[in-house]
């Protein structure tokens, strides 16, 4: 609980995540309102879905999983970018997960998704870019380098996308694209508001190779 009192934003987007999920749980109307659903925002300009898709989950373990790991890696990215700029961060990655998402589904009425993974995917990579080589843990159990999580991320997001064809939300209610989209963003979102990450990324390689 101490570094969440040291990572304001972490925390402030931690309890919003939770509170709005845990109570369209009980609404599903809610649910439905707060989705991103492409076809709408075009035929009836409900751009707010770009951001309240991000705050609501389909399930109590879509919530738990992407909470779990912004807790992780929030606070200490957080810590390095600064309250500003990792805010910046966060709904930069969510607002062009979406985007992407948009561009794919936007002649799809039935397409509805939610959840905060594109946004957790810009934390995700933008950790990778300060940390390429730091193992996280798959399935808190087997070591992997950040960067080859990074890319096995990606390209299983693109697998997904490409298995789900035009339907890709309906149902699980999960966008794959926003992990694209997102992971893209945190990249390069990183590397405009601190700059320095890419020396930091490429002296990591330099000390592995010696």
């Amino acid at each position: 609980m101490e570094r969440l009192l040291e990572a304001p934003i972490t925390l402030a987007l931690l309890v919003s995540n939770l509170g709005v999920s845990l109570y369209a749980f009980t609404d599903p109307s809610l649910l439905r309102e707060l989705s991103f659903r492409p076809h709408r925002i075009r035929a009836h300009r409900e751009f707010y879905r770009f951001l309240t898709a991000g705050f609501v989950h389909a399930s109590g373990t879509h919530l738990a999983f992407n909470m779990i790991t912004f807790y992780f890696f929030g606070p200490l990215l957080e810590g390095i970018l600064g309250i500003g700029a990792f805010l910046l961060l966060y709904l930069g990655s969510e607002l062009a997960a979406h985007a992407l998402t948009f561009a794919a589904h936007r002649g799809d009425p039935q397409y509805s998704a939610v959840g905060a993974s594109g946004a957790i995917s810009g934390v995700v990579f933008a950790f990778c870019v300060f940390f390429p080589l730091r193992n996280l843990y798959l399935f808190f159990a087997l070591p992997i380098p950040a960067i080859l999580f990074a890319f096995g991320y990606v390209f299983g997001s693109v697998y997904a996308m490409g298995r789900d064809g035009p339907q890709g939300g309906v149902g699980d209610w999960i966008a794959h694209e926003a992990h694209v989209g997102g992971a893209l963003a945190g990249v390069v979102l990183t590397v405009l508001l601190e700059p320095r990450s890419v020396q930091v990324f490429l002296e990591s390689f330099r000390q592995l190779l010696g």
